[in-house]
């Protein structure tokens, strides 16, 4: 469906995405999400990605299922050129042994699926955009 709709797909996404870890459900799923940077989740130098996950549970904030990444870029059609946003998920590792985690952005080159590192340790600058699943109640 992403490359029907002429979206970009990095090559870490496209691996991802034939990994057996990505999986996605058969039926359709509503789920809220919310957008959030480092800074507003209280971390105003930066965090690792761990730390960025413990701050948004803390505030009642859940990872997304990895097929978030996908749907959002299928759904988010009018995208702002320059935002990018991760996906907060466990991270999948690709063919290479690398983990990483889904973003969708925009550039001059159009609309994008990609990956990026997603190791405990990796840093996230206090601009850097996060979405997560916000729970049902």
């Amino acid at each position: 469906a992403l490359k029907q709709e002429g979206y970009r797909i990095s090559d870490w996404a496209n691996n991802i995405l034939g990994q057996p870890a990505f999986t996605a459900v058969n039926e359709e799923t509503e789920v809220d999400l919310v957008i959030v940077t480092v800074e507003e989740l209280g971390l105003k130098q930066g965090a690792r990605r761990d730390q960025i996950y413990n701050r948004a549970k803390e505030l009642g904030f859940e990872l997304c299922p990895a097929e978030v990444g996908p749907q959002l870029r299928l759904q988010y059609k009018n995208q702002p050129n320059g935002e990018w946003i991760l996906v907060a998920m466990e991270p999948i590792t690709d063919s290479d042994g690398d983990p990483g985690v889904f973003y969708v952005g925009c550039d001059g080159s159009g609309l994008w699926l990609g990956g990026d590192w997603g190791r405990p340790g990796s840093f996230w600058g206090a601009d850097c955009r996060w979405v997560f699943c916000l729970p049902r109640k």
